[in-house]
C-alpha cells in the first residue's frame, strides 16, 4: 500500500437528473448501464485506491445507489445543484488526499491513460493535472486529477454557477494553481463518446457492439477501429465538445424536448431555431406584465409576441387570476354545464349585434373548423375558398393537397401535408387579399359554401375589397367567415370587421379572448348556427368553466380600460419612430400588421442574418425581441423609447455590412434563424 498522501481516490460524479438526457446513465450498453460499464473499466486501474460515486438526494438517484451496491462501490449523497460542494463533501468524507475526476457520462474511459496520467501527477507534483486543457483525446476520455488543497481553496473561493456546476473551473483560471496538460500524440478530439444525447448513446452502442464481450478496449482500439470504420462515429461528430457549458437551461431542456416531442414543442412558433438558435430562453418559469422569468430566473421584457397574441392584458393579470382561481375553488368541471358558457355567449352577442348564437372551443384552429362544418351544413356544399392563416386541421391544409405552394402567400411557407386526406384534393382554394377579381373567377368556377379569411393581418382592404366580397357572398348564397382569432380585440371592442362596417355571417375570436387562458368563440347568425345542430359537434373540455370565466373578466376589463385604443396608440408611435430610424440609416424596410401588432422587414438578401443580429443584441439586454410585436397595455413608453434607441445601435452595425464595411454573419455567435413566417397577405 502507497504512502496515505500518494493515495488516491476516483469521486464520479453522478446523477439521473441530466437536463438534456434524463437517466442517461442508466442507459443500456451490451446488457449493462453506462455507469456499470465506466465502473467496471475503473477498477482495472493499478493506482486507484478508492472509488466513489458521488450522486444526489434525488429519489431517482435510488437507482444509482443499486448499482453501486452491487458493485462494491462507496457512495456520498449531497447537492444535487452544487457539484463543487459534493465533490468536496465526498472527498472530505472519505479523506482523500487526491483525487480524480470523472463524469458519469463517459464510459470509455481509459483506465491505462488514466494510470499514466496518476504517475505525471505525482512524478510531476502537479496542483492539477487533466488532458482537456486543450483537448486531443476524444470526448468522453476526459480526465482530471487534483490534490485536496486544491479542490478546497476552489470550493472556498468558487463564486459563480459554472465554477460550482462544473467543479474545476475555478482551479483552471487560478494562476496560483500549478497546471498541467497531458497530451495524445495524434489529436482525435473531433471524436464524441461521451453520453449527452441520444445520439451519442447510438453511437456507444455499435462502438460497444464492435468489441462484443470485451467491454475494457483501449484507447488505441478505439483509434485503430476509426481508422478502419469511420462510419461508426459520424452521427455525432457534428456536436460541438462541451457545448452544453455554453448553452442556457432553456437550450438544454430543448434538446432534451426533441427527443420525445415531435418537433420539440406543440406550436411552432414556438420553435426557438425560428428566432435565435442555441441562445433562445425557450422555457420559461413565470411571466407578469410584459415580463418573463427564464428557467435561470433572468427577467426579460417581452418584446415579441406576448404569448403568440393572447395576452393584451398582460401576463397574470389579477383580476383575471383571481377570477379564475375563483371558479376553480368551485370545481372547473363537473357532470352539469357551467352558468358562465351563457352569460359569454350573451355579451359576445352583445358586443356582435349582428349575431344571434355562440359556440365555444379551446383552440382557434379548432374553432374554424366548427366554422367551416357549420358552413358545409348549412349551405350542403363543400368546397372553401381561404384568404390567411386558418389552423393546421385537414380540410385548411387541403389547400395544398392541389399545389404544394397554394398556402405560402398566407403566413407560412411549405406547410407540410403528410397525413392530410389525399380525398380532399380541390376542396380548398386559396386567394389573395385584395385580389377582388380572383376571388369571383374562383365564385363562378366553383360551388362554394364558404369564404373563409382574415379581415386583414398586414394590409388594409382597397377598393372596397371587404364590402365587395360580402356582397357577392350574399348573391351567391356563400357563408362569410372572418377568423378573428388573431385580429380581434386589438383595433376596437371586438372584431376587426366592425372597423370597417363589413358583418360576416360567423365570426371567429380566440387567442385575446381569455388573455392566456383557453378560450375561443364562434359567433355568428342564426340562420347559419342552427345547422350546428344537424351535425355532430361536441367535445368534453369546450364545457370546462375556466376559459369562459377568464374571457367575462377580459372583456370587463378590456371595456373599462379601452385597451385596444391603448395598444393601437403604441404602435402608431412604434411605426412612425421605427420608419424615421429607418431613415436616418437608410435602411430600406417594410413596416406591416396591425397599429397593435407591427411588424418590420429588412429589403435586403440578408435580411434573416439581420434579423437574428437583433434577436441576439436584444438578449444580451434582456428583451426578447425579433421584428415583430404585440403590444400589450404593460409596454410603457420608456420600454418602447429604449427598445428603439437600442434598435438605433443595431441598425447602425446593419448600415455597415450592407455597405460592406462589416460583416453581420461574423458578428452572429450561433446559426441564422430558420425562415419560417411570412408577411402575407
Amino acid at each position: 500500500m502507497r504512502k496515505n498522501k500518494k493515495k488516491i481516490f476516483a469521486i464520479i460524479q453522478a446523477r439521473y437528473n441530466s437536463t438534456r438526457f434524463p437517466g442517461k446513465i442508466l442507459s443500456e450498453i451490451e446488457n449493462r448501464s453506462a455507469l456499470e460499464i465506466l465502473l467496471l473499466r475503473l477498477k482495472k486501474s493499478k493506482f486507484i485506491d478508492k472509488i466513489v460515486v458521488a450522486c444526489t438526494y434525488n429519489q431517482k438517484d435510488k437507482r444509482i445507489v443499486e448499482i453501486c451496491n452491487k458493485l462494491k462501490i462507496a457512495v456520498f449523497i449531497g447537492s444535487e445543484d452544487n457539484v463543487l460542494d459534493r465533490y468536496y463533501r465526498a472527498a472530505n468524507k472519505f479523506n482523500a488526499k487526491n483525487i480524480v475526476r470523472i463524469t458519469s457520462d463517459c464510459p470509455c474511459v481509459d483506465f491505462k491513460i488514466l494510470d499514466k496520467m496518476i504517475k505525471i501527477f505525482f512524478g510531476k507534483q502537479a496542483d492539477y493535472l487533466s488532458n482537456v486543457n486543450p483537448a486531443s483525446f476524444p470526448d468522453g476520455l476526459d480526465l482530471e486529477l487534483f490534490n485536496f488543497k486544491t479542490l478546497k481553496r476552489a470550493w472556498k473561493n468558487a463564486t459563480s454557477d459554472e465554477e460550482k456546476e462544473h467543479v474545476t473551473p475555478y482551479m483552471i483560471k487560478d494562476k496560483k494553481i500549478k497546471k498541467i496538460n497531458y497530451m495524445s500524440k495524434k489529436n482525435y478530439s473531433n471524436l464524441r463518446l461521451t453520453l449527452d444525447e441520444k445520439v451519442d448513446l447510438y453511437v456507444l452502442r455499435k462502438l460497444f457492439k464492435k468489441f462484443k464481450n470485451n467491454i475494457f478496449f483501449l484507447y488505441e482500439d478505439i483509434i485503430n477501429l476509426y481508422k478502419n470504420n469511420k462510419s461508426i462515429f459520424k452521427s455525432n461528430i457534428h456536436l460541438k465538445r462541451n457545448y452544453g457549458h455554453e448553452m442556457n437551461k432553456g437550450q438544454k431542456i430543448w434538446r432534451r424536448a426533441q427527443n420525445i416531442i415531435p418537433g420539440g414543442t406543440m406550436l411552432y412558433s414556438k420553435n426557438p431555431n425560428l428566432l435565435l438558435p442555441n441562445f433562445w430562453p425557450t422555457y420559461y418559469s413565470k411571466a407578469k406584465g410584459c415580463y418573463i422569468w427564464d428557467l435561470e430566473k433572468k427577467k426579460y421584457c417581452d418584446l415579441s409576441t406576448m404569448g403568440v397574441g393572447t395576452n393584451i392584458l398582460g401576463y397574470a393579470n389579477n383580476e383575471i387570476d383571481n377570477a379564475v382561481i375563483k371558479v376553480i375553488r368551485e370545481s372547473n368541471m363537473s357532470s352539469l354545464n357551467c352558468l358562465e358558457e351563457v352569460n359569454l355567449a350573451e355579451r359576445l352577442i352583445e358586443i356582435n349585434p349582428w349575431s344571434k348564437m355562440v359556440k365555444y372551443a379551446r383552440t382557434g384552429g379548432e374553432a374554424n373548423s366548427i366554422a367551416i362544418r357549420i358552413a358545409r351544413a348549412a349551405t350542403g356544399r363543400n368546397k372553401i375558398a381561404i384568404c390567411g392563416y386558418h389552423g393546421w386541421h385537414d380540410w385548411y391544409l387541403a389547400a395544398n393537397l392541389n399545389n404544394t405552394n397554394q398556402l405560402n402567400n398566407h403566413l407560412m411557407n411549405n406547410l407540410k401535408i403528410n397525413g392530410v386526406n389525399k380525398k380532399l384534393k380541390n376542396s380548398v382554394i386559396a386567394f389573395d387579399y385584395n385580389n377582388i377579381s380572383q376571388i369571383e373567377k374562383i365564385i363562378s368556377s366553383n360551388s362554394l359554401a364558404a369564404i373563409i379569411m382574415e379581415v386583414s393581418r398586414n394590409y388594409k382592404p382597397k377598393n372596397d375589397f371587404l364590402k365587395k366580397i360580402r356582397s357577392i357572398t350574399k348573391k351567391k348564397n356563400i357563408v362569410l367567415i372572418f377568423d378573428e382569432c388573431t385580429s380581434g380585440f386589438r383595433q376596437n371592442f371586438g372584431g376587426l370587421h366592425k372597423t370597417f362596417d363589413v358583418n360576416p355571417d360567423m365570426a371567429v375570436y380566440g387567442k385575446a379572448l381569455g388573455n392566456g387562458y383557453a378560450i375561443t368563440a364562434i359567433v355568428g347568425t342564426d340562420d347559419v348556427m342552427q345547422y350546428a345542430n344537424s351535425s355532430f359537434i361536441s367535445s368534453t373540455f369546450w364545457t370546462e368553466r375556466v376559459g369562459p370565466a377568464a374571457a367575462l373578466k377580459t372583456l370587463e376589463i378590456m371595456e373599462k380600460t379601452k385597451s385596444w385604443k391603448e395598444i393601437t396608440k403604441k404602435g402608431i408611435f412604434f411605426k412612425k419612430k421605427l420608419l424615421s430610424l429607418a431613415n436616418r440609416h437608410k435602411i430600406k424596410i417594410k413596416i406591416q400588421g396591425l397599429n397593435a401588432m407591427p411588424k418590420f422587414e429588412f429589403n435586403h438578401k440578408d435580411k434573416e442574418f439581420f434579423t437574428t443580429y437583433i434577436t441576439q443584441e436584444m438578449l444580451k439586454r434582456k428583451i426578447l425581441a425579433s421584428n415583430s410585436i404585440y403590444f400589450c397595455i404593460n409596454h410603457e413608453d420608456k420600454i418602447i423609447r429604449k427598445y428603439l434607441n437600442y434598435l438605433d445601435e443595431d441598425f447602425y452595425n446593419i448600415k455597415k455590412s450592407i455597405n460592406g464595411n462589416l460583416s453581420i454573419k461574423n458578428l452572429l455567435e450561433g446559426p441564422v434563424k430558420l425562415s419560417g413566417l411570412r408577411y402575407k397577405p
